[in-house]
């Protein structure tokens, strides 16, 4: 189970980052904390829809989001950005977004949930 999650989500990085054109930089970063490792695929699709497309994030999502890591997350979304796919995005409005989910998420999971 474990090896199909991390190759699937090897295999959604390769389509939707541009694994070839990243830079080193981000590569070596993400290779570095092992990033590729860190988050099933449902929520990789989620986390990439939220912050390139619309939408919010479970809090599931989101409890993912901050154990793959601030570092991690910060190299996606930038080796995202350098994928021609996506050149007419604005990547400093795509960073902001990124950064607004990242403190939403740690604000999410630190609140404490409703009681029943």
């Amino acid at each position: 189970m474990a090896s199909l999650n991390v190759y699937s989500v090897l295999v959604v990085l390769f389509l939707t980052c541009g694994a070839v054109m990243a830079t080193k930089e981000n590569d070596q970063i993400i290779k570095e904390n092992n990033c590729e490792t860190k988050m099933g695929l449902p929520y990789v699709l989620e986390a990439f829809t939220s912050i390139f497309k619309t939408g919010g994030l479970s809090k599931k999502c989101c409890r993912e989001l901050v154990v793959l890591g601030k570092v991690c997350h910060s190299a996606f979304v930038k080796r995202t950005l350098e994928n021609p796919l996506f050149k007419d995005l604005n990547p400093t409005t795509i960073i902001a977004v990124s950064i607004q989910t990242w403190n939403n998420c740690l604000a999410l999971i630190d609140s404490p949930s409703p009681s029943a």
